[in-house]
């Protein structure tokens, strides 16, 4: 049989069958026995004449299978050793969530400067030098607007910057005034 006739579409149903004892859903057999034509059809070259076209279209699918099998292992293996370089997720409680949410505000509520500055370095880890060149600002510049942004979110912690004044009021003349 020369190759520009190969009747691969002949022997569909043989494959189907192989899939389907190999994956076991109807589904991934018929991903697999496509995967087969197209492999057979890129490398139909390498089809020796004189061979079993079906031998040689189910050593393809089997190679497939085992190629994604491996695959999906290779992948499981790194994700399992991804999650477990990580910290374990904990869904955050009632205190936790509130907490979360009052954090969120205070850090929303600084100018949008000293959000910027503050998030490249303390979140993504640039140093002073780095965040300028993302801000396109002097170094000096980037560590004043952090060091305001730190400041405003500890007044937060100690109160809230809105209920505490900086510094408190002096009536005149009222009865808080200084008798002399």
């Amino acid at each position: 049989m020369a190759r520009d006739t190969l009747d691969i579409v002949g022997q569909l149903d043989a494959l189907r069958r192989y899939a389907l004892v190999l994956t076991r859903d109807a589904e991934a057999a018929d991903d697999l026995v496509q995967a087969t034509f197209v492999r057979a059809q890129e490398r139909r070259a390498s089809f020796r004449d004189g061979a079993d076209p079906r031998v040689w279209l189910m050593a393809i699918l089997h190679n497939l299978f085992i190629d994604g099998h491996r695959s999906a292992r290779a992948a499981q293996a790194r994700e399992r050793a991804w999650a477990e370089s990580r910290p374990p997720f904990v869904a955050p409680s009632g205190e936790n969530a509130a907490r979360l949410a009052q954090l969120r505000v205070a850090f929303l509520s600084l100018s949008a400067e000293q959000r910027e500055a503050l998030h490249l370095v303390a979140l993504e880890g640039l140093g002073p030098v780095e965040a300028a060149q993302v801000l396109d600002v002097p170094p000096g510049t980037v560590m004043s607007r952090v060091g305001r942004a730190r400041a405003a979110l500890r007044a937060f912690e100690d109160g809230g910057a809105e209920t505490k004044p900086a510094r408190p009021f002096r009536i005149v003349g009222g009865h808080n005034a200084r008798q002399n």
